[in-house]
């Protein structure tokens, strides 16, 4: 081996650095010559931005793409998939079909959701319909659940106007800027309580679109029990499974930290519900995800040194219908139990197994498709490539051909990906 991995990072994690030390690789300052760095998001802005960036080498890898934020900002997460929907839409792809009151019957996997304060009137407008729905309002650019609050009246959102910087709903700053949600207030409970799915998902390149599932992933419950009652809508304990918010409640449990691993979920479901239904609920969690990167590919700058590894967090309704609520850029690594920190160290292990193939001092030109053998806790996803190639392993498209939205398969067409019915 010529020479050893030489590491950055600027979060400061066990899980990070004992995974680097295990390897033998040497850590250095960021202003020495380094081979690896795991950044904070407020870092890759430095090393990308016009003003003060520089060029990566060929022997540099980081773990984030310059513009991230198309799918990890709240907003453009949204924008991004409606606009995606719509281009489908334009060229007559299946994939876009709706159903007879125009709700799309593959694509419909994000809340009702309008931009605050730019969507101002259409929201509104929206409220009007159904006056006595919940909406939940999070600011764009802020995670662990901080600024969030559920409304049920007009006259709210005009009180939060009025307390935010803004004296009316002119301004366009990024700091004002919030999304509003339909909240979904029949999530399906476990215990009587509400929980979401925290999954991992590495991309590795988003032209060719290649991505993997981490099947370690975990439910995060809340501590209190559920509620729809409007007189508990400013009890966060019942509706927000952020464990920063959580760990905080006198009925935390610091042991399992409200934390369930999918495959217990998985077990649970297939035993109260059946495990046809089951299946089709992670196939659709599968068919969200690819379509949420496909959504926003075409506007990512696929930069040769980077990759991703993002938390979705899906909250599922009792309905069982799955909806991406956000993604997260920098899911967090800190451990709030002995089982959480093996996951998070096991994590970081697969995910640097993939990204530096044998620990070797990365070559950002390398077709970044590594052998099964080194996937770990990873599952391919999408492979575009091999989607459109006519050789492509079996095995592997009759995966994808379950990851389809309801009663769907999938058959090939021209490297996009299009519905067929099942009978």
């Amino acid at each position: 081996m010529a020479g050893k991995v030489k590491w950055v990072t600027d979060i400061e994690k066990s899980v990070l650095i004992n995974n680097f030390e295990k390897r033998g690789w040497v850590q250095v300052t960021e202003n020495e010559d380094w081979n690896f760095y795991w950044m904070s998001v407020q870092t890759i802005r430095n090393v990308f931005s016009v003003e003060t960036g520089y060029r990566l080498s060929d022997d540099q890898i980081v773990n984030h793409f310059p513009n991230h934020y198309e799918l990890t900002r709240k907003d453009l997460m949204v924008k991004n998939i409606k606009r995606y929907r719509k281009e489908l839409e334009k060229e007559g792809s299946p994939l876009a079909e709706k159903d007879e009151n125009g709700k799309y019957l593959y694509l419909d996997f994000v809340p009702v959701t309008y931009m605050l304060p730019a969507d101002y009137n259409l929201f509104v407008e929206e409220f009007r319909k159904s006056p006595s729905s919940t909406w939940i309002m999070k600011p764009c650019g802020k995670a662990q659940g901080k600024g969030i609050f559920l409304i049920n009246k007009l006259s709210q959102i005009k009180k939060w106007s009025r307390d935010s910087k803004t004296s009316s709903f002119v301004s366009q700053s990024n700091k004002e800027a919030y999304v509003i949600s339909l909240y979904i207030n029949n999530p399906l409970l476990i215990g009587g309580r509400k929980f979401d799915l925290r999954l991992y998902v590495l991309v590795s390149t988003y032209r060719p679109l290649r991505c993997y599932m981490y099947k370690l992933g975990f439910c995060r419950f809340c501590t209190v029990k559920y509620t729809p009652s409007t007189s508990e809508l400013d009890n966060m304990f019942v509706h927000l499974t952020n464990v920063a918010i959580q760990k905080h409640g006198d009925d935390y449990n610091h042991i399992h930290g409200g934390k369930w691993m999918v495959s217990n979920l998985r077990l649970y479901l297939e035993s109260t519900r059946g495990k046809e239904v089951t299946s089709k609920l992670f196939d659709e969690i599968h068919w969200i995800i690819v379509q949420s990167l496909k959504a926003v590919a075409p506007v990512m700058n696929n930069d040769k040194h980077c990759f991703e590894c993002y938390g979705y967090d899906i909250i599922i309704d009792d309905k069982l219908k799955p909806w991406l609520i956000e993604v997260n850029a920098s899911p967090s690594l800190t451990s709030s139990t002995a089982n959480d920190r093996i996951l998070k160290y096991n994590l970081i292990n697969d995910t640097l197994n993939i990204v530096v193939p044998n620990g070797e001092i990365p070559d950002c030109k390398w077709n970044k498709s590594p052998p099964k053998e080194v996937l770990g806790n990873y599952e391919i996803l999408y492979d575009e490539e091999l989607a459109q190639g006519d050789g492509a392993d079996r095995e592997l498209r009759s995966r994808q051909g379950q990851s389809q939205g309801p009663r769907a398969g999938r058959s090939r067409d021209s490297g996009r990906t299009v519905l067929t019915t099942w009978k």
